[in-house]
């Protein structure tokens, strides 16, 4: 067989090959703990496709992908205080644990709103969001509601908890409210100066015995909670 040929016949495979293992590093695998967006020319109205447990292709040139992590992220609100309807101060101590959500519609505004970020960042925003709906929830209570029926006050800051993550593509896996405090001593007129929301209202032990980060068993959209009045 001429040289010619034989060189031929190489250049041949390789440009095959080489075309093969690109179209095969195309296919897009997505593991159980991550999202897979892809964006670009999706043929639908949204910028991304949003692919959870499956695969997909990813076309060259007009389309890209990236990641979104599912891992949990836990979130230590604190001991926080706030004003209830009637200006009696209401101190919460609570923990969430939040994390990429995968129901269809949530997922999707994850996609277009924390793609690319951290998750320091993702962290950030789920504690001020998380607080937000402590404070205007606490705000819409008067105090005696919060002292005779603080289930009522724990099941409707998960549902503003959840409503608000939501919008952001996040999910509640759990949110322990672990202690209440209503300071009926620190009624007045409007919000006592030097003291602003967010802040203490009174003091209450510190954890003696923290939770460990493997116990994170709590029910999806269905807040758990311990709670000791004062």
């Amino acid at each position: 067989m001429p040289p010619v040929l034989i060189l031929f016949l190489v250049v041949v495979l390789i440009i095959v090959f080489g075309t093969f293992l690109f179209w095969v590093q195309r296919y897009k695998r997505c593991p159980s703990d991550k999202v897979l967006v892809i964006y670009g020319k999706t043929g639908g109205r949204r910028a991304s496709l949003c692919i959870h447990g499956g695969a997909a292709f990813v076309w060259p040139v007009i389309q890209d992908f990236a990641w979104l992590d599912l891992s949990p992220i836990e979130v230590d609100l604190g001991e926080k205080g706030f004003f209830s309807e009637d200006n009696v101060g209401v101190g919460v101590t609570s923990r969430l644990i939040t994390g990429i959500s995968t129901q269809s519609g949530v997922m999707e505004n994850a996609a277009e709103r924390l793609l690319g970020w951290d998750r320091n960042s993702i962290h950030e925003l789920a504690h001020e969001l998380s607080l937000g709906c402590m404070r205007s929830t606490i705000r819409s209570m008067k105090a005696a509601s919060i002292k005779s029926a603080p289930n009522h006050l724990i099941d409707d800051l998960g549902k503003k908890v959840e409503e608000a993550l939501n919008k952001v593509g996040l999910k509640v896996i759990g949110l322990d409210v672990e202690k209440i405090e209503v300071d009926l001593g620190s009624s007045s007129p409007s919000s006592p100066e030097g003291v602003a929301e967010g802040e203490l209202v009174s003091p209450s032990k510190p954890h003696e015995d923290p939770v460990s980060e493997e116990a994170t068993g709590f029910p999806e959209h269905s807040p758990s909670s311990s709670h000791h009045l004062t």
